[in-house]
């Protein structure tokens, strides 16, 4: 017989949801944070910030602390003494696969070794800049709910902006374009449809690196300690897990 009763299990599977929660939610505020600093408190005018208030509402973050992370990214707000820079990583993990790593982080020291550590501790290596970027492509990536836009008319719009490719499924709409073509393919398409639930620069996989077995439960236990640190925004991969 077990020793947890099913009330405990549940309220031990909600505070680890929650943790998790919390960790996502403190990684957007940085990132409105960060955004508001580097442009202006007005999303009209800083697309940087509105993409990321858009992701925060879709990840159902209150309106209350959107606003605080607005406002610790004005001058004298409480982020005011902390400089944040963008670094990134690039390695190598489990099973011969590549890792892309973006932090945004008030020390490069303490965020270098952080993510050196959870690297050697889950059979990860760092590599040095340039030996893994080769294998992915910078592009931009906006997001749209399928809601009321059928595959076709998203389909048609984005040829018509100037965009890459589509890829629709029942929930969501995903555009890809050109670093060059972002911006404008964004606006050509908000101002069609709305906001977007997503609008961000990413590293795309140029082919996928097929893990499995041990290796590929090490690499996610090694995704979940990089994804689990305060100052890692995003981990990209060219992995796919196999059984």
């Amino acid at each position: 017989m077990s020793g947890h009763s099913h009330a405990k299990n549940i309220m031990h599977q909600k505070s680890a949801s929650d943790a998790k929660k919390g960790k996502i939610f403190n990684k957007l505020a940085r990132e409105i944070t960060v955004a508001t600093k580097l442009g202006s408190a007005d999303p009209a005018s800083n697309s940087r910030l509105r993409a990321a208030m858009a992701e925060a509402r879709v990840n159902n973050m209150t309106r209350d602390r959107i606003e605080r992370a607005v406002k610790a990214g004005l001058p004298g707000g409480a982020d005011g003494s902390k400089v944040y820079e963008e670094v990134r990583y690039e390695a190598y993990g489990p099973g011969g696969s590549a890792l892309i790593i973006e932090a945004l982080t008030d020390n490069r020291n303490r965020t270098a070794a952080e993510v050196r550590s959870a690297l050697s501790k889950n059979g990860g290596n760092l590599a040095e800049t340039g030996s893994v970027s080769f294998m992915f492509t910078r592009g931009g990536e906006i997001t749209f709910a399928a809601g009321k836009i059928s595959a076709d008319t998203m389909l048609e719009a984005v040829i018509e902006a100037g965009g890459d490719d589509v890829e629709s499924d029942e929930e969501s709409h995903y555009v890809t374009t050109s670093i060059e073509d972002f911006g404008t393919v964004r606006a050509t398409l908000e101002a069609k449809f709305g906001e977007p639930t997503s609008a961000k620069l990413v590293w795309e996989a140029n082919s996928a690196v097929p893990v499995s077995g041990d290796a590929a439960e090490t690499l996610k236990r090694l995704i979940d300690v990089l994804e689990d640190d305060d100052d890692v925004q995003v981990v990209y991969g060219n992995y796919e897990i196999e059984g």
